[in-house]
């Protein structure tokens, strides 16, 4: 399986190494760029074609390893890929309301549910249940599966930060599906990992080749990400090669975990103010790097650290005995800490306050991206 998953890695990389110059001459000439306002951080437009480079590495990724893996389950995952990448784009080209976005988001997962009879029914004895009925597992895989995506969408707001956290994902559900055996989802986080990296490196080194992945490549990587989140928590993927001490509810959450809380705390935010859940600001978790003085970079390495910690404390509970139970209170807690425990901290607290010269000397010092080897080798990938 090393060498099938190896191909489909490198074969997705090369195809967006290939198409990425190409899209970005594409959005340029047809104007399908992103325009600075005072909400956006960026001071030129960018072009937002980087969901269309992804999902052609995705889908050549997976149509190359086809002949070794049956890939036949991940047919309607690319169908649903397919759409929600229309429909971003279209989001991205000409805008869209809420409301249609989100209820096409809801019919392209309850299609992935009935398609693929697959849901988060396995609870892994959580609270002593193992397996939930149908009526309430269904509801809870659309609430779940559409919250994702709105998480995946709500986090691109500096350079690299949607890619850099999906590739993170990717890696540690990929490692997951390789234990249990899972060859298709293992083949789908191989070539989401081959995908994302060259973009990746555009997004946040390019400079004539900056492009972003706009909402048709988070919404792409939305689905994705709740694909592999489902497939975990579902009865019909046998975990038996995982220590049933593991908690799988809690393992998934604190893969997702800054995403989903920081969605959660901005969104219930904006309802207290009165305002539309979905209604853009500027209150996001990486804004308040960005506010510290954090680069894009910055911003996003400390995110995926805070995201990475909790991983790390999740397994470490796990790895000393405690329940499933305890795992998922700790995996709560910290999200929390760290999302709505942080932005108040930094919000909340003077100027002179030790903590907030701390997190700005940090931030401060992570302006890092167009200095020495890293201004050389974003010189490399213009020209790439």
């Amino acid at each position: 399986m090393t060498q099938h998953l190896l191909i489909a890695l490198l074969s997705a990389m090369i195809a967006v190494i290939w198409i990425h110059p190409k899209l970005v001459k594409i959005a340029h000439l047809k104007g399908i760029v992103d325009y600075p306002d005072t909400r956006k951080l960026q001071r030129t437009p960018v072009p937002v074609l980087g969901g269309v480079a992804v999902f052609f590495g995705i889908v050549l990724g997976v149509a190359l390893t086809s002949g070794y893996t049956n890939c036949q389950s991940l047919m309607t995952i690319v169908a649903a890929m397919m759409i929600m990448l229309y429909v971003g784009t279209m989001d991205d080209i000409v805008g869209l309301s809420a409301k249609f976005r989100l209820t096409v988001e809801i019919g392209v997962v309850a299609l992935l549910i009935f398609v693929n009879n697959q849901y988060i029914n396995n609870f892994d004895g959580l609270w002593g249940y193992t397996l939930i009925p149908n009526y309430v597992a269904i509801p809870l895989t659309i609430f779940a599966a559409v919250g994702i995506i709105n998480s995946m969408n709500l986090i691109d707001g500096v350079n690299g930060l949607s890619s850099g956290y999906c590739i993170m994902a990717s890696i540690i559900f990929g490692a997951f599906f390789l234990i249990i055996g899972d060859a298709p989802m293992t083949t789908l986080a191989a070539v989401a990992i081959g995908s994302l990296i060259p973009f990746f490196f555009h997004n946040v080194f390019g400079t004539t080749s900056k492009m972003f992945i706009g909402d048709g490549g988070t919404l792409v990587m939305g689905i994705v990400m709740s694909t592999f989140v489902v497939n975990i928590l579902s009865s019909k993927t046998s975990t038996e090669a995982i220590d049933t001490d593991f908690g799988l509810v809690a393992f998934t959450l604190a893969t997702m975990s800054i995403p989903i809380f920081d969605t959660l705390r901005v969104m219930l935010s904006r309802i207290v103010k009165g305002t539309s859940p979905f209604h853009p600001d500027k209150t996001h978790l990486h804004h308040m790097f960005i506010d510290m003085g954090f680069s894009h970079a910055g911003a996003t390495v400390s995110i995926l650290t805070l995201n990475s910690i909790i991983i790390a404390c999740q397994i470490l509970v796990w790895y000393i005995g405690l329940s499933v139970d305890v795992q998922l209170y700790v995996v709560i807690g910290l999200g929390i800490a760290f999302t709505l425990g942080l932005y108040h901290l930094v919000y909340s607290v003077k100027d002179e306050n030790v903590i907030k010269r701390a997190i700005k000397r940090i931030g401060h010092a992570t302006h890092f991206e167009r200095k020495g080897v890293c201004l050389a080798f974003q010189k490399l990938v213009d020209k790439i």
